[in-house]
């Protein structure tokens, strides 16, 4: 049986990318961890990981290797708090990924509430919108907005997803306001990235558009901004533009048409038998957060 000391070394490996910034996250020497990786391998009889100048990463059995450690030290974790009866007290860091937006929006503020209760716990909290290998970036869990059918990973509802056409009044003044799907190839479309399709359901079943869009850009973000200011017509997330809905400053157009209802915003885990605790009491935070009606909807 492998020294639970060098899976430990293992995992902080794959998570700081380097085995000199795991070295120095475990106040160890690089020559240690290196030795550790190698004493572990030769136990195993197989190579972990590909090593070269700049960076590691994990062969084939590594990659299977590591989620079964995760499984492992997790479980631990959370045995040790049950018996402990900490079950409700968390400490460590708690990885976390989110798209820009986001996150931006409606994670970091809510973060105070939840580490006021939990003073022993850091937050890492990564924002991207690119794909997030959740295991191999070492992540405790990354909330997603999308269909998920990923079965190695575990995921948990949190809220429903509603995308809807919306424009500001002052485009639809200068331009007129669509009243059919057809009407929309006479207006400027705004998609979040070039050659988008809109996935819609209708009155009729489900439909596909692709817009032409003439505002080409690498960032929804700048998307948002330039339907704010009046520029075209697009599909938004209404955690994304709710208070503009609200306070008028855009408005729905085509409102019997609205985005895949299959699509829904989840916290994502790899699969484990034990929940480390600290994972646990996030999920159920941000569950009743959000919720069935989340608060971008009321």
């Amino acid at each position: 049986m492998a020294n639970l000391g060098d899976l430990e070394v293992f995992v902080r490996v794959i998570a700081a990318g380097s085995m000199s910034t795991a070295a120095r996250d475990l106040g160890l020497s690089p020559a240690v961890v290196s030795k550790r990786i190698k004493r572990l391998e030769d136990k195993l009889g197989t190579r972990l990981l590909q090593r070269t100048t700049r960076q590691i990463s994990l062969t084939e059995a590594g990659q299977g290797f590591h989620e079964r450690v995760l499984t492992v030290l997790g479980g631990l974790e959370e045995a040790e708090a049950f018996a402990s009866g900490r079950s409700s007290e968390v400490n460590g860091t708690l990885k976390i990924s989110a798209s820009t937006s986001f996150g931006r929006m409606h994670v970091a503020p809510h973060l105070k509430p939840f580490m006021d209760k939990h003073p022993d716990l850091a937050i890492h909290l990564v924002l991207s919108d690119e794909f997030t290998d959740i295991v191999g970036g070492g992540f405790d869990l990354a909330i997603r907005i999308a269909e998920l059918n990923d079965s190695s990973l575990v995921a948990r509802k949190l809220a429903p997803v509603r995308r809807v056409l919306c424009a500001a009044p002052s485009y639809l003044a200068d331009h007129g306001t669509p009243e059919t799907l057809d009407d929309l190839r006479k207006h400027r479309c705004l998609p979040a990235h070039n050659h988008e399709s809109w996935r819609l359901e209708g009155p009729n079943g489900p439909v596909v558009l692709r817009p032409e869009g003439m505002l080409i850009t690498n960032s929804s973000e700048v998307i948002r901004e330039a339907v704010i200011a009046g520029l075209g017509i697009a599909l938004r997330s209404t955690w994304d533009i709710g208070a503009e809905l609200k306070s008028g400053k855009l408005v729905q157009v085509l409102p019997q048409y609205e985005s895949s209802r299959n699509v829904a915003l989840s916290a994502v885990y790899p699969s484990r038998q034990f929940l480390p605790a600290k994972v646990r009491l996030f999920i159920d935070y941000l569950a009743e957060l959000y919720g069935p009606v989340p608060y971008w909807e009321r």
